[in-house]
């Protein structure tokens, strides 16, 4: 415990010094190799990812931003319909393994841009189809646009950054989709004093759209990049990185599900101070994301995700046992931070995986990841209910858990910090 407490606080240290741009005294050999920032950026996947991650992010938080108002005012939805639709969004992250097949019949890249293209039109088509049915149409292209594309980034991440660069574009990802959030916010603020709720679902949607439609004129690709396996892949090798995908869902949904309840319903936040919230959420991930990336690079993943789970367990108590809404505030930023720290598993796969099995166990990892998004928040609903603190002494358990499994990561190459 103490060498793990150590490895706590020279993480901190490390990243201190990074943001103050001050070399640390020792150096991995794995990061003396890693090549230049500059040099990444000029990796045409680099640009094409980005691009697609920015409307992506941009789809999402502007179907979150507008769908409730939008359901309510105007189709006249009650809350079993909009339970119904939230449900039904998370099912084409279930059925994320049969990306695997799809690029059987078209490359992985395009994917990437067919999917940003469904995503733009379901939002586009949004505000013309204002009924039950017409809403659930809608969210499942969009949705089915948004999973399909984080599987397809996920992997093409992995397959074009190696190990040394990987965990700092994962990094960067994260800061722009941080930058959009916060921009398409305001935005639809603006926005929604001069056009109504149909105008401004088709004016975003007809941008992402258009952003699509450059995807398919680019060719980031290259051919030295190993072939994937186009048939589903389930290795038992593979166990401890489906196990901690799996951990990392439930840790999701108890995050999205229940500390903004919390919030609402026993502290009493307004819209107005969860939206400040979420601002200052992306504010701060918007500049620390990168430097996550880094110290994965820096410290491997093990140190990095025992960080990350430690934490969480005293963070999902004091979520539980505290009386004070500023704490709450602190927690949920916390808890949004290492979120973020979720990129380490993914770059564990890189390390141990066979660099063919990339892409099927991306997508059979998205789809591990979204099982708990289809009973947990119903569990947790019930639970809740009965003591609302149960979820979170729940997830304190599941976070612990998570900490012991991350203690048999095992990098088999010696020049990765273990």
């Amino acid at each position: 415990m103490f060498l793990l407490f150590r490895d706590f606080v020279i993480i901190f240290l490390k990243i201190f010094q990074e943001k103050r741009k001050v070399r640390p005294l020792v150096f991995e050999p794995l990061e003396r190799n890693m090549i230049s920032e500059k040099e990444i950026k000029n990796n045409p996947m680099f640009l094409y990812l980005a691009v697609l991650t920015i409307c992506s992010t941009i789809g999402l938080q502007a179907w979150l931003t507008l769908f409730n108002n939008f359901a309510v005012d105007i189709a006249g939805l009650h809350g079993n319909n909009i339970g119904v639709i939230q449900s039904l969004r998370e099912v084409p992250g279930f059925l994320a393994l049969l990306a695997v097949y799809v690029i059987m019949i078209i490359k992985e890249h395009r994917l990437s841009a067919v999917s940003v293209l469904f995503l733009g039109l379901g939002l586009a088509a949004t505000g013309f189809f204002p009924s039950y049915p017409g809403l659930i149409l809608t969210t499942l292209v969009m949705s089915f646009g948004f999973h399909y594309y984080e599987t397809t980034n996920m992997s093409l991440t992995l397959q074009y950054f190696d190990e040394l660069s990987s965990p700092w574009v994962f990094g960067k990802q994260r800061s722009y989709a941080a930058a959009s959030s916060i921009a398409v916010g305001l935005l639809i603020y603006g926005l929604a004093f001069f056009l109504t709720f149909s105008q401004i679902y088709l004016l975003i949607g007809g941008l992402i759209m258009a952003a699509a439609l450059w995807g398919f004129t680019q060719k980031p690709t290259k051919q030295t990049v190993i072939p994937q396996h186009k048939k589903m892949i389930l290795r038992k090798k593979y166990w401890l990185f489906y196990f901690l995908t799996f951990m990392a869902g439930a840790r999701r949904q108890i995050f999205m599900a229940f500390a903004a309840l919390l919030m609402v319903q026993k502290f009493h936040y307004s819209v107005q101070e969860v939206t400040i919230l979420f601002v200052v959420n992306n504010a701060i991930n918007y500049y620390l994301s990168p430097l996550i990336g880094k110290s994965i690079i820096r410290f491997g993943e093990r140190r990095v995700l025992s960080l990350e789970y430690a934490s969480l367990v005293f963070i999902f108590i004091i979520y539980a046992l505290t009386a004070s809404k500023w704490v709450v505030a602190v927690l949920f930023i916390l808890d949004h931070i290492f979120f973020n720290f979720a990129i380490a598993i993914r770059t564990y796969f890189q390390k141990v995986g066979d660099p063919r099995d990339i892409a099927p166990s991306m997508a059979v990892g998205f789809t591990i990841n979204h099982i708990a998004a289809v009973f947990l928040p119903a569990i947790g609903g019930f639970l809740w209910v009965v003591d609302y603190r149960i979820p979170f002494f729940g997830g304190s358990a599941l976070a612990a858990i998570s900490l012991i499994a991350v203690q048999k990561i095992r990098i088999p190459d010696s020049r990765v910090a273990a």
